[in-house]
């Protein structure tokens, strides 16, 4: 994850090229209920830097990262649209039933669509960082989403600049053998 970016621009069909990769992601049942917003202009990604409190984070010593990437890609999931497929007729259950979610596959799928998104900026040579902000409705209004579509987060996107390390990093990693486990968690 990146937080620091150069202000040069990013070409519409590399763009192009990552959004394409957010729909390339597992999609359960072929919902395709991910959608993706990106966004160039300035005067949004200022205010999307706002509703990441990022007036916060450069006061505490940091690179204005949000304002600073010149692309953000916005990817919003739809539940709607997945019980919507699942209520076709080759999704029902053997009596006629919509089947019952063991987890919400939607929100997995999204997950898939924003790391897919990570990985292709990589792969074209730019560097990406995923912004939660924590006032999705705002987000979702100022970008016209939908009502039915929930945006996760934000992906910024551009050429890498020097960057900061963030204080979390000093947490360091987990011991493998804390987590991955074969054939049982033992």
């Amino acid at each position: 994850m990146v937080r620091n970016y150069l202000s040069d621009p990013v070409s519409p069909e590399i763009l192009d090229r990552i959004a394409d990769a957010a729909l390339r992601a597992p999609s359960a049942g072929n919902s395709q209920g991910v959608a993706v917003v990106v966004v160039v202009d300035e005067s949004k990604r200022l205010a999307i830097a706002e509703l990441g409190d990022e007036a916060e984070y450069v006061a505490a010593g940091f690179d204005p990262w949000i304002s600073r990437a010149p692309a953000h890609l916005v990817i919003s999931v739809s539940e709607k649209v997945y019980r919507d497929r699942y209520d076709e007729p080759d999704k029902l259950d053997p009596d006629g039933n919509a089947i019952e979610w063991p987890v919400p596959y939607w929100w997995i799928d999204a997950g898939a669509s924003m790391m897919a998104v990570l990985l292709a900026a990589v792969d074209e040579g730019l560097a990406a960082g995923f912004l939660g902000v924590h006032k999705m409705p705002e987000l979702a209004s100022l970008l016209g989403i939908p009502k039915h579509h929930h945006p996760i987060g934000v992906v910024t996107i551009g050429y890498p600049a020097p960057d900061r390390q963030s204080g979390s990093l000093t947490r360091g990693k987990k011991p493998r053998s804390k987590v991955i486990h074969l054939n049982e968690w033992s």
